[in-house]
């Protein structure tokens, strides 16, 4: 038990070096604790501020031996103010009705899905996922999260975002979406939402993960700018990278 803060002090694992899923040629591997009991909450809130990102039950982050290339991120809430082109991505999706629900699962947003990870995913580390699979992922957990439904006006289901609350702000798990609907940029376009109803709160952060320069399906995150990251003193702005 930690005198000052009052947490337990959980034990931490480290997995062994695997192929890494975003950078060729690496290894990763990962630090990782166990989210559960009374004070689970607390501990996810301490453990994102340090850089670790929750899976269900577990709290993770990067601890490769030869790499420093995942950054952990964060949205300064009272410094964005949305570009030109996400105001007109805001529009596009100006008909979608989004709605906060607890952390319950239903065939529909399994269907969901099974249909993103069919078609954008086909290979990744959760293109097996069976439904209790994604029961376990949204419903088992000690920690403060909800699930949030984008629908169009006739009622479809067409994105959900799961996140957590943070005592400054909301951390973003994970989030999935009709592939069909490629126009709308639904990835980005949930960011901005959550960024938008978190800004209502008078939050100060979204945290958006790992942010990987060299991974541009993990770049993206860097527009979202002003952002933070996690640094070796502790949370410092992120300054974009020139052009190569």
């Amino acid at each position: 038990m930690n005198q000052q803060t009052g947490l337990r002090l959980p034990s931490f694992f480290i997995t062994e070096p695997a192929p890494c899923p975003y950078l060729e040629d690496q290894m990763e591997r990962k630090l990782f604790t166990h989210l559960a009991g009374s004070d689970a909450d607390t501990l996810n809130n301490t453990l994102t501020h340090a850089g670790f990102r929750r899976s269900q039950s577990i709290a993770y982050r990067p601890a490769c031996d030869a790499c420093s290339a995942c950054q952990s991120v964060r949205v300064v809430l009272n410094g964005f103010r949305p570009s030109n082109s996400f105001r007109r991505l805001i529009r596009k999706n100006a008909d979608l009705i989004g709605t906060q629900c607890p952390p319950e699962t239903g065939r529909e947003q399994y269907d969901l899905l099974r249909r993103y990870l069919d078609a954008r995913h086909e290979h990744g580390g959760m293109a097996d996922m069976a439904p209790s699979d994604y029961v376990a992922m949204v419903e088992e957990t000690a920690v403060d999260t909800f699930v949030m439904e984008y629908r169009t006006p006739d009622g479809e289901l067409i994105a959900c975002l799961l996140a957590d609350r943070m005592q400054d702000g909301i951390s973003l798990v994970y989030s999935f979406f009709d592939p069909r609907a490629e126009k709308r940029s639904l990835g980005s376009f949930m960011i901005l939402d959550q960024i938008a109803r978190a800004q209502e709160t008078n939050a100060a952060h979204v945290y958006l993960g790992y942010l990987i320069e060299d991974c541009r399906k993990m770049a993206y995150k860097k527009r979202f700018a002003p952002l933070q990251k996690l640094g070796q003193n502790g949370w410092e702005n992120y300054i974009l990278p020139r052009a190569k």
